[in-house]
């Protein structure tokens, strides 16, 4: 007995001292984070959060791979308590929810593809192309409603899912499930700032609007009687819908199928009548805003450009503030159109909704007079953004007489050559100038350049040296003043400290390298000043209550598709002269705008897609229509009574009108069209 004591004794000894030695040599840390975050969190491990458990998420989150409000099982005090474990505090965030992208179910489908062995889109998309006849639809095989834990998505009787946004959650399984994107998520922010691609199914009509509105669905709205929803989804992409509605060149109608068979569905009138409707009924609808971030932006230029950044980073979240040197918002809009196109009173009621959405406005505030950008961004405004117009304002607004100094060291040339400007109020350019663009006047302003002091004097200009602006005797002139010439080269960006202009950057256009030379002065060529966001690159940290001091400040140009190719940085081709061809144009300019403000004030680097839909895709399309009736197109009668003091030319559909016009819609996709002969 005693002898089997001694040997258990001793054997437990060993064990022990064993597993104590196994313990050091094969000991793992546990940060006590992650142990911390895993107790709070659910344990539900329903993968919602995009991780294969609770665990892996408390990990992740801990790494900055996930956010501590991740946890879509769990509720606000969960995300709290993670944050105060992390040291992070949780701010507003906005609601995710996943969205088809196909409209059209395979068994409508001229050709049929059997999809034989497992019943999984993964697997077909692999074995089969996925295709029916649309390379580019939904394969319907529902691996995105077997994805979904949450019970958000089912398939619909037309083959197609169908999201419950109450139920959804966000988490994405979906959007990983779908080998085709044909479903995703989707958010106010998403929503304002994306780009439409190639391999996304987007109707001719909404491909060929400069900002994208998803034409077939408000004209499905219209179709069911749903008004409201179509003028939602129409101000989606356009803050000023009923000025729209009477003034658009209606590009998408040029696209629209219908025109194969007789006549262009009347897209843009459909518009109007459902934003007179909802004027006439007073009862104006809002549209969807992210969660406020406490962000302060500064617009100068109350014109449409202007107008529309301010609307869209409203409805980001942000808090933005449009300075107008004018005592009226609108810019060319308010003077350059007769009334009996655009009366005044439209023109004000679609700006009313967009100070509704949150803007800001301050009138007769003129920029190089009133304020200057770095003062403003010393004054709490994260970015300062340039809509101000070029000369045509100039010329609306009566400023053709004074020199405008609206950034710093920023000149237009008309400025620099008029002679009919008083000495005292002539440009003052420094030593170190870069004039960017202007042709044949170059020399004219090169020696009025060195007349007020400059030293070095560097021309920019796109073109290449065997199609230069500037003959042999021009070029020798320019030597002769002290003045060099880059040649395809374009401006990309402006560095400055306070109230003066530093360096600016340029890029070889064929090759995009980059390079950066000082200067005190940029002399611009066109007769406007380009579209720039000013943000302060020495931002102060979160924890520190004022910006550095010298404030420094850097300045970019809104991004260019891909099919403008290297017509990239300031001034390329098709900005001298108004910089838009239309006011739908500088709709999405402003969009744009917002979306680069987003992307800079946050950090993010702003990657441009690759495959974005331009007027040079080449993607599949219809070239003829079969099983269609022919179905005259309803015209907008003449108007009769008076809008204002003056008679309207037309007067807009009726209801009546309206849902036939709207019954024309073929309710296209890429291939797929939908047939009124059965």
């Amino acid at each position: 007995m005693l002898e089997a004591l001694v040997l258990m004794g001793g054997l437990g000894i060993v064990i022990g001292s064993s597993l104590a030695v196994a313990s050091k040599v094969f000991y793992v840390y546990v940060d006590p984070k992650v142990e911390a975050i895993d107790e709070v969190l659910p344990g539900a491990n329903c993968g919602g959060c995009g991780f294969p458990g609770c665990s892996s998420n408390a990990i992740a989150i801990v790494d900055g791979l996930s956010g501590a409000d991740s946890c879509v099982a769990a509720g606000a005090d969960v995300a709290e308590a993670i944050a105060e474990i992390m040291g992070v505090s949780v701010s507003a965030k906005e609601p995710e929810y996943a969205t088809p992208g196909c409209y059209y179910h395979k068994d409508k489908t001229d050709i049929k593809y059997s999809y034989a062995g497992i019943a999984d889109c993964r697997a077909a998309d692999l074995l089969f192309g996925g295709m029916k006849e649309c390379k580019i639809g939904c394969i319907g095989l529902g691996t995105c409603v077997e994805a979904c834990l949450f019970g958000a998505l089912s398939m619909g009787d037309d083959g197609l899912p169908k999201v419950d946004q109450e139920k959804c959650t966000g988490c994405g399984a979906c959007e990983k499930a779908c080998p085709k994107n044909m479903i995703a998520l989707t958010s106010v922010t998403r929503r304002i700032i994306r780009e439409y691609t190639e391999d996304e199914c987007i109707t001719p009509c909404q491909r060929a609007c400069p900002v994208g509105i998803d034409i077939r669905e408000y004209v499905r709205c219209i179709t069911v009687g749903d008004h409201t929803g179509a003028v939602k989804k129409i101000k989606e992409r356009n803050p000023f819908p009923t000025v729209i509605g009477r003034i658009c060149p209606a590009f998408c109608e040029d696209e629209c199928r219908r025109q194969l068979l007789d006549e262009p569905v009347a897209i843009n009138d459909l518009k109007r009548f459902v934003c007179d409707l909802e004027k006439e009924n007073k009862d104006r609808v809002s549209p969807y805003k992210a969660p406020a971030t406490g962000k302060r932006i500064a617009i100068v230029g109350g014109g449409v450009e202007g107008l529309s950044t301010a609307y869209f980073s409203a409805r980001l979240g942000h808090d933005p503030t449009v300075m107008e040197a004018t005592e009226l918002l609108g810019g060319l809009l308010r003077v350059a159109i007769p009334e009996e196109r655009l009366p005044q009173e439209v023109l004000d009621y679609d700006i009313e909704g967009i100070i509704e959405t949150g803007v800001k406005v301050k009138t007769g505030y003129k920029a190089g007079k009133d304020f200057t950008i770095p003062e403003l961004l010393k004054t709490g405004y994260e970015a300062v953004f340039m809509a101000s117009g070029g000369w045509d304002n100039r010329v609306a607004r009566g400023d053709i007489n004074e020199v405008v100094n609206v950034f710093p060291g920023g000149y237009l040339l008309i400025d620099l050559l008029r002679e009919n400007i008083d000495n005292s109020d002539r440009i003052t350019c420094g030593k170190n100038v870069v004039v960017a663009g202007g042709g044949s006047k170059v020399p004219d302003a090169v020696n009025i350049l060195k007349e007020l002091g400059a030293e070095t004097i560097t021309v920019i200009s796109r073109k290449h040296v065997n199609n230069s602006s500037f003959d042999n005797k021009m070029i020798e002139e320019l030597k002769s003043l002290g003045a060099s010439i880059i040649y395809n080269t374009g401006v990309k960006k402006l560095y400055g400290k306070e109230d003066v202009l530093t360096h600016v950057e340029y890029a070889e256009l064929d090759t995009g390298r980059k390079h950066t030379i000082k200067a005190d002065s940029l002399i611009i060529g066109a007769g406007r000043i380009p579209e720039l966001c000013f943000i302060s690159s020495n931002r102060p940290e979160p924890d520190q209550e004022e910006i550095p001091m010298p404030l420094e400040w850097e300045a970019m140009k809104i991004y260019k598709k891909p099919s403008d190719g290297r017509e990239q940085g300031l001034l390329f081709r098709r900005d001298p002269i108004s910089g838009y061809s239309a006011a739908i144009s500088a709709i999405n300019g402003g969009r744009k705008a917002a979306a680069l403000i987003h992307h800079l004030m946050y950090g993010i680097a702003f990657e441009q897609s690759f495959n974005l839909i331009t007027k040079q895709s080449v993607i599949q399309t219809v070239h003829q229509l079969q099983d269609v009736d022919i179905l005259a197109r309803n015209i907008m009668p003449v108007a009769e009574g008076k809008i204002g003091t003056r008679v309207e030319y037309y007067s807009g559909f009726s209801k009546e009108a309206a849902l036939k016009e709207s019954e024309r819609c073929l309710r296209c996709g890429i291939l797929c069209y939908e047939r009124s002969k059965h």
